[in-house]
């Protein structure tokens, strides 16, 4: 059964990050872009993650976009910005930041620099920011171990809610594992664990097994389709919508994912600014761009107008 009011449930959309063409952060364009996504089917925006390129920006960078979008309108209350860094320090000013600016909690990578830390590392690495923080700022796991290299194991996150019940708030997971999905949501949902898909395809089999939304990539062209999964994710309705909202992931997935949705936003927008990404990525070729536009039309979903 779905959670309910969660703090951040719903559908997030993990915000790409437009650049200027000296690859500075465009803070006007992505502004524009969370409130067409808050008007589109977002509840609240997952900004400097994985698909925001956050790895790619220095920590100056990171405090300067939550400042600007906050500074242009976009409530703090709906941002969970990605703070977690490899450093100590360096988490924890980004994680205060996040808070004195109004938002409610933040997502947090593990170290992922050192290969296979032990669990005994991560708790100590965890314990260090949250005490540090010292503020009692919910905490979300980022679990996302293809990328990462570093897991959170079930007894890892049993360990940190025990030791920081109510700080350790939830866990985004893009993993892609709906079956380690399902096992954090019924382990630790009845002690108010928040549970987010990070895989559009398993967001209705997640809401199924008591988690509380998605925090996904796609969001950034299939946040509407992901509303109707969300709000009738048992219902027939829910289960038709959650068909193209699988398709449309599929489709995004197909080709390099940062560089094939900022293809798929200037395409929308009809602005070849979004193009633009950071090295090492590379803006996607022509050919490649051609494809993902005619497999995505194919989905059969038009996407509201830009702001």
């Amino acid at each position: 059964m779905m959670m309910q009011n969660a703090l951040f449930g719903g559908v997030n959309a993990a915000v790409l990050t437009p650049m200027h063409a000296d690859l500075t952060v465009d803070l006007d364009r992505m502004a524009a872009h969370c409130r067409w996504l808050l008007a589109n089917g977002c509840d609240h925006l997952g900004i400097l993650g994985t698909t925001g390129e956050a790895n790619s920006l220095g920590v100056a960078e990171r405090i300067a976009v939550m400042e600007g979008l906050i500074g242009r309108g976009i409530p703090a209350a709906k941002l969970l910005p990605g703070t977690g860094t490899p450093a100590i320090p360096d988490t924890v000013l980004l994680s205060r930041k996040a808070q004195e600016l109004g938002c409610r909690g933040v997502l947090v990578l593990p170290p992922f620099f050192y290969k296979s830390p032990s669990d005994d590392g991560l708790f100590a690495y965890f314990a260090a920011v949250i005490e540090r923080l010292g503020t009692g700022l919910p905490i979300y796991l980022y679990h996302f171990p293809q990328q990462s290299a570093v897991p959170f194991s079930l007894e890892l996150i049993a360990r940190l809610l025990k030791a920081f019940p109510g700080v350790v708030k939830g866990a985004k997971d893009s993993s892609g594992n709906f079956d380690n999905m399902r096992a954090m949501a019924s382990r630790f949902g009845p002690e108010g664990f928040e549970v987010y898909a990070g895989a559009d395809d398993l967001l209705r089999d997640v809401l199924a097994a008591g988690g509380a939304g998605c925090i996904t990539a796609a969001g950034n062209v299939a946040s509407a389709v992901a509303a109707k999964v969300f709000a009738g994710w048992n219902t027939k309705e829910g289960e038709t919508a959650q068909a193209t909202l699988t398709a449309m992931r599929r489709v995004v997935a197909s080709a390099p994912l940062i560089p094939g949705l900022k293809a798929l936003m200037a395409r929308h927008t009809g602005d070849a600014g979004w193009t633009r990404i950071r090295p090492p990525h590379l803006a996607l070729p022509a050919a490649a761009a051609a494809k993902l536009y005619a497999d995505f039309d194919a989905c059969g979903v038009t996407l509201a107008k830009a702001a």
